[in-house]
């Protein structure tokens, strides 16, 4: 009888997590005397984890894998050092994405790396100023109500989706979680929400025209100025 060996199943490994990496270089850096907003770009190049739980809530930095919300992960490894950066400059950068700091973009993606640099771009385009047109467009709904004399009804939502994407909030929704297979009701958390909003994104730039694209891209980006929102 044949000797015959048995190949052992490959057995896929999580990704080793660098965060205590990141964090530790954040704090000697700062430690060292290096500005806390240089120092945490730096941390940000070294962090490898897309996702993570950290003190029992659950972080997904890379939505749908492509799109980095660097200002979630800013504000976990600022929190890894509570107390040791300056209170308002921190809470400026986390909730009013104000930056202590003004550098160019090509510094800003030299500190953060061309890999990452290219997911704040997608996260950036996809999420934050989608966001900024659906903000954008329904301001022109209801000036337009406003004008004719009609007082605000709950079919603005849909007037300004339909607008933007040819369809209502609701479809969309649908189409979302059949499409990723998610339930098809229930609240949907922050995550999926942002989640949600990149796939509008993506199905904005397969069903319109590249002007019609470029142009509401614009309609967004000055809405953002206008409302003092730092891009």
């Amino acid at each position: 009888m044949e000797n015959q060996t048995c190949s052992q199943p490959e057995i896929a490994l999580p990704p080793v997590s660098n965060s205590s990496v990141a964090v530790n270089y954040f704090k000697q850096a700062l430690a060292s005397g290096k500005h806390w907003y240089i120092a945490l770009l730096e941390s940000i190049r070294l962090w490898t984890d897309e996702s993570e739980n950290y003190q029992g809530e659950d972080y997904r930095y890379l939505i749908d894998g492509e799109a980095f919300d660097w200002i979630l992960l800013a504000g976990r490894i600022c929190d890894a050092v509570d107390g040791m950066i300056p209170e308002k400059e921190k809470n400026d950068l986390l909730f009013h994405n104000k930056p202590p700091l003004e550098l160019t973009q090509e510094e800003f993606k030299d500190l953060i790396g061309p890999a990452k640099y290219h997911q704040y771009l997608n996260y950036f385009y996809g999420i934050t100023v989608e966001e900024a047109l659906v903000q954008a467009v329904r301001e022109e709904v209801r000036k337009e109500r406003h004008a004719n004399g009609l007082s605000y009804r709950r079919d603005e939502e849909d007037d300004t989706f339909n607008r933007i994407y040819g369809e209502t909030e609701s479809a969309l929704l649908k189409l979302f979680r059949r499409e990723k297979h998610y339930p098809l009701s229930g609240v949907m958390n922050l995550t999926r929400l942002k989640e949600f909003t990149y796939w509008r994104f993506k199905y904005r730039l397969k069903k319109c025209e590249k002007a019609r694209v470029a142009s509401d891209t614009q309609k967004a980006l000055r809405w953002l100025r206008k409302h003092n929102i730092h891009i």
